[in-house]
């Protein structure tokens, strides 16, 4: 892992930007330095659809500053392979064409097309974060344990299978799932938080409920709100931030 930028906030949270290989990133730590015989701070993977860093930095960066600023947490995340400033994938962008295709056309969205969409990004991005995981626990001041919020919820189901070190998750439903992602999630047993917005066009209500069912967690809740795909309400981040916490401190202690 390679710092290329360091910057304080005005709330004086530290933000650093990485380059890992030739994946780029940005962590935020809290502003005030761990003392030496202190417990390392917990850390936040914060996930996001491949829409590039650059455009969904504002709600990234709210997030973690909030977590930073009222809870002492990092949070960190990195580019999804094909997206961002990362080189052009063809078999993700003719994904892409066809789903806009299908869409266009108003025809049903198949399981091929979802696949095609989903799981090659699932295969690339999941050892990527974990990559991540491993340089970013390297580090002064962090040591866990790790919690993981957002989408794409497929990448999410498949590192909180996977990757022992995330003790807790935040999904956030409104992508497409894979039927495959249902057998997977019967095997997710950490503490979970989903959120769904029950007016989001571009989600399958219905496959998203199951999928919560499917999830083999003995905690786990689920918090729908009327609106779009965008219009969750600040209030879910502050209660999900308090759910971070509970588990988060808790591991830690």
């Amino acid at each position: 892992m390679r710092f290329t930028s360091e910057r304080r906030l005005d709330d004086g949270v530290l933000e650093r930007e990485f380059t890992l290989g030739e994946i780029p990133g940005v962590l935020w730590t809290p502003d005030s330095a761990p003392a030496p015989d202190s417990a390392p701070a917990p850390l936040i993977l914060i996930g996001h659809p491949p829409l590039g860093l650059d455009k969904m930095y504002p709600r990234l960066v709210g997030r973690a500053r909030y977590y930073a600023t009222e809870f002492g947490f990092a949070a960190a995340t990195i580019e999804l392979p094909g997206s961002g400033v990362r080189p052009r994938w063809d078999a993700a962008e003719q994904a892409r064409a066809e789903l806009r295709r299908v869409l266009a056309a108003g025809e049903p969205v198949t399981g091929e097309v979802v696949d095609a969409l989903i799981l090659p990004l699932v295969e690339r991005a999941v050892p990527e974060w974990r990559a991540a995981l491993d340089a970013l626990l390297a580090l002064p001041g962090l040591g866990g344990p790790v919690g993981y919020e957002g989408g794409v919820i497929s990448v999410g189901v498949r590192l909180a299978v996977v990757e022992p070190r995330i003790a807790v998750a935040g999904f956030f439903a409104g992508s497409f799932i894979p039927a495959v992602m249902f057998e997977e999630a019967r095997q997710v047993t950490i503490p979970l938080r989903v959120l769904l917005q029950w007016d989001d066009a571009g989600n399958d209500r219905q496959a998203a409920l199951d999928l919560f069912d499917a999830f083999g967690s003995q905690e786990k809740s689920l918090h729908a709100n009327l609106g779009g795909h965008t219009g969750v309400p600040r209030f879910e981040m502050e209660d999900g931030a308090r759910f971070f916490a509970r588990h988060l401190r808790r591991q830690g202690e």
